[in-house]
């Protein structure tokens, strides 16, 4: 029985369970909050390494791209030189 109170002592019990319930239930409300901001950042961590992933993929793409072009050329313009000097020009 609670202390003796103007109020009736059904009330003054309910009122005490209530708080019971709340205060139980805040650890595991804390929990829940850290697992979801855990899995948030995870998730975030994640796709930025993965958006990074593509990004290096393109750019490793344009620059093999522009190496063989430049390896390319190179020939194009020595067998271009080596034939002005044999026709003379």
């Amino acid at each position: 029985m609670a202390f003796p109170t103007a109020v009736n002592d059904q009330i003054t019990d309910s009122v005490t369970q209530a708080n019971v319930k709340v205060l139980g239930d805040a650890p595991a409300m804390s929990m829940g909050n850290l697992f979801q901001a855990t899995s948030q950042a995870l998730a975030n961590a994640a796709h930025n390494a993965t958006t990074a992933q593509q990004q290096t993929a393109i750019t490793a793409q344009a620059a093999t791209t522009m190496g063989v072009t430049t390896l390319y050329s190179i020939d194009t313009a020595s067998t271009g030189v080596a034939t002005k000097e044999i026709l003379g020009s």
